[in-house]
This record gives C-alpha cells, structure tokens and sequence, in this order.
C-alpha cells in the first residue's frame, strides 16, 4: 500500500523536474526535500546509503547549476563581476514582470550595455552578453539532467533494491 508520505515526496521530486524550468521554483531542492522526505518515511532505509548520497550529490549539483549557472558563464564570456550581479537583478526583477524572456531579454541587455559602458568594445559586450544568456540555458538544461536523473534514480533504487 503507497502511503500518503510517498506520493508527496514522488510529488515532490517530479516537481523538483517541472520546477527547473518555472521560473522561481527551486527544482534541485524540491527534489532534494523528496528525496529525504521519501527517506525519513522508509524509517531512514530507502532508497539505501549509495543511492542516498549520490542522489543527493546530483541534488546539490542542480542547486549549484541555479545559482552559478549564468555566472559562470558570464565571466567566462569575459564580463565583470559587478555586470555578473547587476545582471542577475535586473533579469530576476524582468522575469517576475514579463515572465523568462524578460529573464534573458534583461540578462543580454543589462550585459551589453554595462559592458559598453565600462569601455568594452561592442564584440566583447556582444560575446559577453551572449555567454550570459547562452549560461542560463544551458543552466537549465542541467538542471532538468540532473533532476530528471534523480527522478528516476530514485525510482531503480526504490523499486530495484
């Protein structure tokens, strides 16, 4: 018999999934909740000690993936770290208005012209704010990898061993 704790930590982790791409919803830890929620209700035996660790490694590597994912990217496309903040503001303050194209409209514009701005020439601004954008992307195609793979990780380990 499934009990009401396991479908909502199954809920939970098939959110985890969802939540990497709805802006503001924290895939990686919605994943991570179920995952030790599911374990807390097994009496701290499912999934095992192996799984348990990885799953979570691949959890806190999703967290990462959100927070540092267009920053990364953003200095590695040779932008500066006070552009790399004030781009993360205004893309998050564009997405909560116009939703995730504000996101990247706000992050490649906030990038370029900032990068304008302190004497960059418009191929590096350009590169920069490329880099930038293409980094949330790609953050968030990680995230989906890494809580699509916790999804189902959890379900072999549950359901396997």
């Amino acid at each position: 018999m499934v009990d009401a704790l396991s479908l909502l930590a199954i809920a939970l982790l098939i959110g985890g999934v969802i939540g990497t791409v709805v802006p503001l919803v924290p895939g990686g830890s919605l994943s991570l909740v179920g995952l030790f929620l599911y374990w807390w209700g097994s009496g701290f035996t499912e999934p095992g000690p192996l799984a348990l660790v990885v799953l979570t490694f691949l959890g806190v590597l999703a967290i990462l993936a959100e927070f540092l994912g267009g920053a990364i990217a953003a200095r590695a496309g040779g932008a500066s770290w006070k552009t790399t903040a004030a781009s993360a503001v205004v893309g998050i303050l564009l997405m909560i208005v116009t939703g995730p194209l504000g996101l990247l409209v706000g992050l490649f514009g906030t990038v370029f012209v900032l990068e304008i701005v302190q004497g960059g020439t418009l191929d590096r601004s350009v590169r920069s704010a490329a880099y930038a954008t293409a980094g949330i992307l790609a953050s968030t195609a990680i995230q989906v990898l890494l809580t699509a793979s916790i999804l189902f990780g959890f379900v072999i380990a549950v359901a396997l061993f």
